[in-house]
Parts: C-alpha cells; structure tokens; sequence
C-alpha cells in the first residue's frame, strides 16, 4: 500500500513518513510498518536518516535520466510484444484511452491526462504478457520520477506526449514490431529531455 500511494504520488518526495501516524492510517502496528519501509529503502522509494525518520526519496537530474533510459529500452521491448500480440479488444482498450487523453489535453486537465498516460502504458504491459520486463518496471517506480519532475506541466509538452502516444497506437493497432519500439522509445526519450528541462528551469529559479 505504500509503494503503491508513492508511485501513484499521494506519498510526495521529501515527504516524512511517520511509523505511528502510518500505522494509524494502515491500521496496522509500527513493526509491520517499519519492516515495509526497510523493504522501500532496500527498492530505494525511501531514504532513512539517524534521528530524522523516513521520508519519500527525491531523485537528482541524472538519477531521474538512467532510470528512464533504463525504461526507454524496456519500453521499446513491451511495445514491440505487443504489437506482436495485440487483438482487437485491446486496440479497442487503447483507443478508448488515446481519445479520453485527447479530451484531456484539449480541456487543459493535465494532472488528469497524466493519469492516463500510465494507463495507457499499463495497457500496453498487460497486452504484451512479458512478465520479465513488468517486474523490471515495477522496479524502476518510473511514476516516483514522473510526480517528482511533472514533465506534463512543462509549456508544450503535454501536446508533444499525445502526438507520441497516438505514433505508439498507430503502430500498435497496424500490428507492426518495429514500428512500435521505435514509436515507444522516442516518446522516453523526449521524456528524458523534457526532465533535463524542467531541472534546468528549477536549477535557475
């Protein structure tokens, strides 16, 4: 449940997580909750200092860049399997996602398209059935990096990201491998650029 509430962005980086205030909120006790932060310390989601606690991890420019790279080839690979194994419900699912991405764009919701977008990748790994690479993701906790960076927020950005999504279906749904790890890589690669920006823009404030 706490990995999920920090990947999902409820638990913000640098927020403190407090063993009591958790397990009264977990209604649990406070050895199940310190045994599952020293679990999200050992996944590096936390960090834990002497006489300070725990709190959620932040990630620096370069550590947020290899772990997107990292996930521009895993991506790629998910891509090309399912382009390999798609059916026509899932090019139904992903359409249903691309259009409601759309509408959120066009109506300036982009917290809400930002949701969608990890929907839209969940999609993907679930119609690609590879379940090396899905561990691996999981993982890397790509979306601890997207709450901490918001890339979406960035002016123009999230009009790039719906032109790469729609690339990425377009493949999909012309069911073509190739196509599609291109399509998938380029889009985290845009990413890393995009989070490069957005650091030089706080570096500078």
């Amino acid at each position: 449940m706490l990995r999920d509430a920090i990947t999902r962005g409820d638990l913000q980086p640098n927020e403190r997580l407090v063993e009591e205030e958790l397990a009264r909120s977990l209604r649990t006790n406070r050895a199940l909750v310190r045994n599952a932060l020293a679990r999200l310390e050992h996944e590096r989601l936390i960090v834990r200092e002497p006489n300070r606690g725990a709190r959620v991890r932040t990630f620096t420019p370069d550590e947020a860049a290899e772990i997107l790279e990292t996930r521009c080839v895993l991506e790629g690979l998910v891509a090309r399997r399912a382009a390999q194994r798609i059916d026509e419900a899932g090019i139904a699912a992903l359409h249903a996602v691309v259009e409601e991405m759309r509408a959120r764009q066009n109506a300036g919701d982009l917290l809400g398209y930002s949701q969608l977008n990890a929907r839209f990748h969940r999609t993907i790994l679930d119609l690609a059935g590879h379940e090396t690479a899905a561990r691996l993701l999981a993982l890397l906790q790509s979306q601890s990096v997207r709450y901490q960076f918001r890339t979406v927020l960035e002016p123009g950005r999230a009009a790039q990201s719906l032109d790469e999504h729609e690339a990425i279906f377009s493949a999909l749904r012309a069911r073509d491998p190739e196509a599609a790890e291109r399509a998938a890589r380029s889009h985290v690669a845009n990413v890393i650029a995009t989070v490069r920006t957005v650091a030089a823009h706080r570096s500078s404030a």
